[in-house]
């Protein structure tokens, strides 16, 4: 009974190819992400800016 062997995990050291992978799969999601709050904080101005020129909307507070 003496002996009994347990399979650990061998501690290795950083893999620099898995470190580049996950830290360009991670800075892609966060650049596509704030690409696309970008695009869509763009379309917002663009829609205002298109409303204020046909006069649909003003900038000036109405006089009661």
């Amino acid at each position: 009974m003496a002996g009994h062997k347990v399979a650990h995990a061998t501690l290795k050291g950083p893999s620099v190819v898995k470190e580049l992978i996950i830290g360009l799969t991670l800075g892609l999601a966060a650049g596509g992400l704030w690409k696309m709050h970008h695009w869509n904080e763009q379309r917002k101005t663009r829609t205002f800016y298109d409303l204020l020129e046909r006069g649909e909307i003003s900038v000036v507070a109405a006089e009661e």
